[in-house]
């Protein structure tokens, strides 16, 4: 059973990112098939996590609380993977704009999970309960596109990491334009999620090269 357990633990860790995203994925679906009128489209994920709509707690953990600590242990890892233990000195096998990056998409992982922590409040949308989540739905994005765009810079001379330095940097772009322009240009909804799917695909790129063994 040990084993067992172990084995599990271990493929939950070197694919956090891609569970959270299936997490994300799956909740999201299961939760907004029982809700009438509601567009994925239109409406904004973290509408359905309201309080105090039915099953309002269970969609925040699920949606954002388990899938921003799953990308946060990616982080966790990512970070890990830019500094040398074996040096004497403790001396980082990174640049620090990696590793400022590295700390900051850390922060943007819980900063997701914070928006489970932080509902929205389905009876006052522009009272301060729900500016706490809008507060942090912006922390998300805005630590996320600073450290993607210092992840490029950090990364862009190592050859494991090259193609993911770029992907980095359109990430950094792409997650604040789905975020703050494209609602102007698509349905609202669509344009988040969008971001939304960025993001996890960027956690996911990220984690499969730590997987391979890649060091800065």
């Amino acid at each position: 059973m040990k084993v067992q357990v172990s084995i599990l633990s271990g493929l939950v860790s070197r694919h956090a990112a891609a569970w959270a995203a299936l997490v994300f994925a799956l909740a999201l679906a299961g939760f907004s098939s029982g809700v009438e009128g509601y567009s994925h489209l239109q409406h904004p994920v973290a509408w359905l996590g309201a309080q105090p709509l039915p099953h309002a707690t269970a969609f925040n953990l699920l949606v954002f609380v388990v899938p921003g600590l799953l990308v946060a242990w990616m982080s966790l890892r990512l970070r890990a993977a830019f500094s040398s233990p074996g040096d004497a000195g403790g001396k980082a096998s990174a640049g620090w704009a990696a590793r400022i990056g590295a700390q900051l998409v850390l922060l943007s992982a819980l900063a997701f999970a914070l928006q489970g922590i932080l509902p929205l409040d389905a009876t006052d949308l522009d009272g301060p309960r729900s500016g706490r989540h809008a507060a942090a739905w912006m922390a998300w994005w805005i630590a996320f596109a600073t450290g993607g765009g210092l992840l490029a810079t950090g990364l862009r001379g190592h050859r494991a990491w090259r193609a993911t330095a770029k992907f980095s940097l359109l990430a950094a772009v792409l997650v604040p334009l789905c975020a703050l322009v494209l609602p102007h240009l698509l349905p609202a909804g669509l344009a988040q999620r969008l971001a939304f799917a960025v993001w996890f695909a960027w956690a996911i790129d990220a984690g499969a090269l730590l997987n391979r063994g890649a060091q800065p």
